[in-house]
């Protein structure tokens, strides 16, 4: 029962430690990006239109990129011709990328024709979000060195939800396999499960304690763990 007890904390530290954080920031910057294509617009027929700013009609596309490209940047007069093109959310732009090409500039200011092997076009835009990392994008040692007083807190409470967690896997195969049905077996389990939700609760209003810099991270560790081995050893006298 150890080693399968031990087994099933390790997987839950991996998978929280590394493949969910991984998996959380893969999802945000993706969510970031369909947002930001969203308002920058959508190609549809062969064509890419930005209001007051650019046309771009082209042969096909994939991946979020333009072969045989043609555009028209209305502001400056340009006409542009390039073999591919794609667009790059950078800081507050968007930067339209053409390969392999040449322009030519119709505008009051200049008139010529050049061959270029890359033209970037930048469109600038207040309306471009940027990825802003929450608690979730960091492990646990991540989150404790953090700057903000709230992520070092996090941090912290992730460690003692590790232990809670431990304690729960170990009560959980006791009553899988050690314990034996008596009478008021309902009651038995809502005493236990009101045990669980009053560890949390607790440990709740003790991170919001220590966030409002009202506690130190010893006292918020000395607290949390008595909180915890109070309410368990009530659980492990029950599944008796």
């Amino acid at each position: 029962m150890i080693i399968v007890m031990f087994g099933l904390f390790l997987l839950n530290l991996i998978n929280n430690e590394y493949f969910a954080v991984k998996s959380y920031h893969k999802y945000k910057v993706e969510e970031l990006e369909i947002r930001n294509n969203l308002k920058l617009g959508l190609p549809s027929q062969n064509e890419f239109h930005i209001e007051k700013e650019v046309s771009i009609f082209f042969n096909n596309q994939n991946d979020g990129i333009f072969y045989d490209v043609e555009a028209l940047i209305y502001y400056d007069g340009q006409f542009i011709k390039s073999k591919f093109a794609e667009i790059e959310v950078s800081k507050k732009n968007f930067n339209l990328i053409f390969q392999q090409g040449e322009r030519i500039s119709l505008s009051e200011k200049e008139k010529s024709k050049t061959i270029f092997d890359k033209f970037i076009y930048s469109i600038e835009s207040g309306d471009i979000e940027k990825l802003l990392k929450d608690k979730e994008h960091f492990n646990t040692l991540e989150l404790i060195n953090h700057s903000d007083r709230e992520f070092i807190g996090y941090g912290h409470n992730r460690i003692i939800q590790y232990i809670i967690t431990f304690f729960v896997i170990f009560l959980s195969l006791k009553i899988i396999f050690f314990y034996e049905p008596k009478k008021n077996l309902f009651q038995k389990f809502s005493t236990i499960f009101l045990l669980l939700i009053i560890i949390q609760i607790i440990n709740s209003y003790l991170i919001y304690i220590f966030n409002a810099n009202d506690l130190e991270i010893k006292i918020y560790y000395i607290l949390s763990l008595l909180n915890i081995i109070v309410n368990c050893s009530i659980i492990y006298k029950i599944t008796k």
